[in-house]
């Protein structure tokens, strides 16, 4: 007889004697708390129509195989199952019913699947430094290195390197990209504040790497286990002075994996930083996802010059400058250390120069680079993936959000319809905003900007750029901690189209 008290009219309460059935077995005193649990499994089995065969193989696949932990919990899972059978009574009305709607689908965690797309995008360079919620990523990296094994000799073709620090870690990598590898290294909040100098040295200095941001709530130590999109502005003006890092904005785990090869060709086409911002949510968290699309292109290294392709640039030329734009693009052509020719050093620098890399203080050689690297910003605006737009005719609304707000967007423009309010959206997948942007927020008469911080970050990065065209943009800002919901979006907006 259990002496508590049923404080809520909501809940439907199953008692179950869980010490009780735990003693039938001998199972280790360290481990009895632990194997406790088994008995919720049997119970939750029972009631909801979950056969016991599902439970053992749940298990088996759990332990890998292993026969002593698999009998250890299965018979607790087991024994309650069959008490839960002979003592309760079911009040609900649910049960788990055995379906194939997820036929060839797959649960994975967005961390895990950019993890998989780097390494698939020839990743050769991972260092880090562990912070709450980026750790998993490059554990998923150490997990899947027998995927970049070399077939002849068995070696790892990818170095990792756990750093004493993020100051360290983002200096191997701008060391590493500057030799010529695909480097990468994944943090949060804090560790971007540790990264911002570095970060400066590789944008002015024109080093591709490539830097995930699993955002959690900050200011400072912040809430490390909640969700956020507060990184938003830091990660994209990071850097003393006149600075704007490209940052894409995945907004399910297919998309991980996509950017987490993507982000590499945009770094090496671009030569610069590449920021890729997920969240705590969509990164630790398990998402359902179809079957990734195997990258369908070779790996774009931009602007890459070897010894045969420098030979020839400057037979056509005349001469090859490491900052000269050549192109009218913004974008200059590199060579790597090592290049077997006798032209083909300079000097890296992020102090100023010129096209030739000679270091200048001049105000005119100082404003013309930094009008070619604006030239490659505008570049990068047709680079960049395009947003995800839903058009909608009968509409005057329109929806602007990005990232793991997707499926929140998604079903309140269901509620909205059911209420008479027909509303487009544009999911951005990218920064810089690229020219649908504008083509969607002058199409409609009021937009609202859906992102998870408090600030409205987005919406300020939408007014700057679009300016003029911004004034019907109104900011619905959130960051609460908790991934965004459907109810709290229809709530805003219903409390303006009232």
């Amino acid at each position: 007889e259990w002496n508590w008290g049923r404080s809520r009219q909501d809940i439907i309460y199953y008692e179950v004697p869980v010490r009780d059935i735990v003693k039938q077995f001998d199972i280790p005193s360290e481990r009895r708390e632990q194997v406790a649990n088994m008995v919720y499994v049997g119970v939750i089995a029972q009631l909801f129509g979950i056969t016991l065969e599902r439970i053992h193989l749940a298990l088996l696949d759990n332990f890998n195989g292993k026969e002593k932990p698999v009998k250890m919990n299965y018979q607790v899972a087991e024994a309650a199952y069959h008490w839960t059978a002979e003592n309760l009574t079911k009040q609900d009305r649910f049960y788990f019913q055995v379906m194939d709607k997820t036929q060839g689908k797959f649960l994975i965690t967005g961390n895990e699947a950019a993890a998989l797309g780097a390494l698939f995008g020839g990743m050769t360079v991972t260092a880090w430094y562990p912070i709450t919620p980026s750790t998993s990523l490059v554990d998923a990296v150490i997990e899947h290195l027998d995927l970049r094994k070399d077939p002849e000799t068995g070696k790892n073709t990818v170095a990792v390197v756990q750093a004493e620090d993020e100051i360290a870690a983002i200096g191997i990598i701008v060391g590493a990209g500057w030799a010529g590898a695909r480097a990468m290294t994944a943090t949060s909040g804090p560790g971007i504040s540790l990264m911002a100098e570095f970060t400066g040295l590789a944008y002015f200095a024109e080093i591709p790497i490539v830097i995930w941001d699993i955002t959690r709530m900050g200011p400072s130590t912040g809430l490390p286990t909640r969700t956020s999109q507060g990184d938003i502005l830091f990660a994209h003006f990071l850097g003393h002075g006149d600075t704007r890092h490209v940052c894409l904005l995945p907004g399910s785990v297919e998309e991980c994996f996509e950017f987490g090869w993507r982000a590499f060709d945009l770094a090496d086409q671009l030569q610069t930083p590449v920021f890729v911002l997920s969240d705590l949510d969509l990164g630790m968290n398990n998402w359902m996802s179809d079957a990734f699309q195997y990258p369908d292109e070779p790996l774009q290294r931009g602007k890459l010059l070897d010894k045969d392709t420098l030979e020839a640039f400057i037979a056509a030329k005349g001469e090859w400058y490491r900052y000269k734009d050549y192109d009218g693009d913004g974008i200059g052509y590199r060579t790597i250390p090592g290049t077997d020719h006798p032209r083909a050093a300079y000097f890296t620098r992020g102090t100023g120069h010129n096209e030739k890399a000679v270091y200048s203080e001049r105000s005119e050689d100082w404003v013309a680079n930094m009008a070619r690297l604006r030239r490659k910003f505008e570049t990068a605006r047709k680079m960049v993936p395009r947003p995800e737009m839903i058009d909608n005719p009968a509409a005057s609304v329109g929806l602007i959000s990005y990232g793991s707000n997707d499926p929140a967007v998604r079903e309140v423009r269901d509620m909205l319809a059911a209420q008479g309010i027909q509303t487009a959206y544009l999911r951005l997948r990218a920064l810089p905003l690229t020219s649908e942007v504008e083509v969607f927020v002058t199409r409609y008469d009021r937009i609202y900007v859906i992102e998870n911080n408090f600030d409205g970050q987005m919406h300020q990065i939408l007014r700057m750029d679009l300016a003029e065209k911004s004034a019907h943009l109104y900011s619905l800002p959130l960051g609460d901690g908790l991934p965004m919901t459907p109810q709290w979006i229809y709530d805003q907006i219903m409390q303006q189209e009232r």
